[in-house]
């Protein structure tokens, strides 16, 4: 293959009125004659690799090219070699097609298999070297897996910030955790998994879900873990998954209209079970008539945004469940009008948590810093629900809150990180106290601001650095000066807020402050 060849290329065509031979060997249909500077190359139609094509080469060259080198010409189907596999589209629909096999993808693959443990070994090295140079604590979750025949393994996840300030997360450990699961069985697993990466006294937080075992587990974690190297000496080790907390409230409500869930979850059982009665399905859909643009799904008790996302589908379709009770004898799960009623009303209110949920389950990007607003945003709209002329909104509500308010306690410390956000400091944290707590709002506020002062005291005497000539810490007494832009970006729940920022910048008289941070 030559190198270092000029651009000025002249391409000799060809036709079949030439007077020369045509080129009929195999090879060139896959190459075509270029003349660069008067010499002859083959240029292939894949890559535009040029090779010499001189008189007297003949094709040989080139039938090896193809063959054996040009990674971009198209692959040889061989009918023996494909097999049937099952494509599944956008809409949810679903093709036959055939897939290729591929003899040297396959040779590679099952030859860097043998080197798996050494791959290992080395992502692990790579990984240790790394969370051993950062700068910055890292945040443990852990989570429960049972298996098939009811094994039970620990997956324990570390995310931190880079030294690019890129989120990072990777999972450290995937541990086998034999019965019976103990908290203090629990605690020792975790504990040998932060220390094989000598992470033990880098920790920040260890989040885990509800159960009461890992809530035990923690009291375990706090007598083994070094926590004069944790913040505030590790009374912040603790953190619960918002995710676990919002299905266990949501489910309690659900349980007001467990009966017409029940009638609805029967009837999308009976509808999806067989392709034919899918098939009547839609056909008696179209008659109605109904946009058939989702298909029935079947919730999973144990999550309840299958349930919502069940009952937002078959609402679209209940005028649709009565005419197939008139063609089909054998369907008895027919919801009734009620049932309807309190689906609809539900869901409408089941809108918000499913919306949070979402965004609380981001992976790409952090979430630490809206916690705060969503969560009271749901409190805000559960206290209005417990208002409704509706009985059934009211109960529903009444149950949600019972089981918020067990773990609303964690919403102060998780204030922390709005007032660490400059578009919101303690402006959000004021607006939202006073419509929760109205008279004790301000005291509330104050345990807000001491959390903040108790962290930056921890950060500063671990800082050997510290300037103690501008380090002083205001006491609760100091009055926090916000400076809060009008023009912060915030999404359309906020407009209120802004309102209240505008009002209280314009009302605000100037106080002196005592340390940096009551200026910020």
């Amino acid at each position: 293959m030559s190198k270092d060849i000029p651009d000025r290329i002249e391409i000799e065509e060809t036709s079949e009125d030439n007077s020369k031979r045509k080129r009929t060997f195999e090879a060139w249909n896959h190459f075509k004659r270029v003349k660069v500077e008067g010499i002859q190359f083959a240029e292939c139609n894949y890559c535009n690799a040029r090779l010499k094509a001189l008189a007297g080469y003949g094709t040989i060259h080139l039938h090896k090219y193809y063959e054996k080198v040009c990674k971009k010409r198209p692959r040889k189907i061989d009918i023996r070699q494909s097999f049937l596999k099952t494509n599944k589209k956008v809409s949810g629909d679903q093709e036959v097609g055939t897939h290729i096999f591929n003899q040297e993808e396959t040779r590679r693959e099952l030859a860097s298999m043998g080197d798996i443990l050494k791959i290992y070994k080395d992502e692990r090295t790579k990984y240790y070297n790394l969370l051993g140079k950062i700068k910055c604590r890292i945040a443990i979750t852990t989570d429960m897996w049972i298996s098939s025949n009811n094994k039970g393994f620990m997956a324990v996840t570390g995310h931190f910030i880079d030294d690019n300030w890129t989120l990072q997360n990777c999972i450290l450990r995937f541990l086998y955790v034999p019965a019976p699961h103990t908290s203090e069985v629990l605690a020792n697993m975790l504990v040998e998994a932060l220390m094989d990466w000598n992470i033990d006294r880098t920790v920040s937080t260890i989040m885990v879900d509800n159960c009461t075992t890992n809530d035990a587990m923690i009291n375990h974690l706090l007598q083994k873990l070094p926590t004069k190297d944790m913040p505030l000496d590790g009374k912040v080790l603790h953190m619960r998954c918002c995710a676990h907390i919002l299905n266990l409230i949501v489910k309690d409500g659900l349980d007001i209209i467990g009966r017409s869930i029940e009638r609805i979850r029967d009837s999308v059982i009976y509808w999806t079970a067989l392709p034919s009665r899918v098939e009547k399905f839609e056909e008696i859909a179209c008659q109605v008539p109904v946009n058939c643009t989702k298909k029935l799904c079947l919730d999973c008790k144990t999550w309840w945004n299958s349930t919502y996302l069940m009952l937002e589908t078959a609402i679209i379709y209940k005028d649709v469940f009565p005419r197939l009770n008139v063609r089909e004898k054998n369907y008895k799960s027919l919801p009734t009008e009620e049932d309807w009623v309190n689906a609809i009303e539900i869901c409408g209110k089941l809108k918000l948590f499913h919306q949070v949920t979402e965004m609380f389950s981001g992976t790409l990007y952090p979430t630490s810093n809206f916690y705060f607003q969503k969560i009271c945003d749901i409190k805000v709209k559960l206290d209005e629900w417990v208002k409704s002329p509706n009985t059934l909104i009211q109960d529903m509500a009444l149950s949600m809150l019972r089981k918020y308010d067990k773990y609303w306690e964690v919403c102060h410390m998780m204030g922390v990180a709005v007032v660490l956000d400059p578009r919101y400091k303690m402006s959000l944290v004021e607006f939202f106290f006073r419509k929760i707590y109205h008279e004790s709002a301000r005291f509330k506020i104050d345990e807000v601001r001491q959390n903040c002062y108790d962290l930056l005291l921890d950060y500063q005497s671990r800082c050997c650095t510290l300037n103690k000539s501008s380090s002083s810490i205001g006491s609760l007494e100091n009055t926090m000066s916000s400076d809060v832009h009008s023009n912060v970006n915030v999404d359309d729940s906020l407009d209120e807020f802004e309102q209240f920022v505008v009002s209280k910048t314009s009302g605000a008289t100037n106080l002196s402050a005592t340390s940096e941070s009551d200026m910020y």
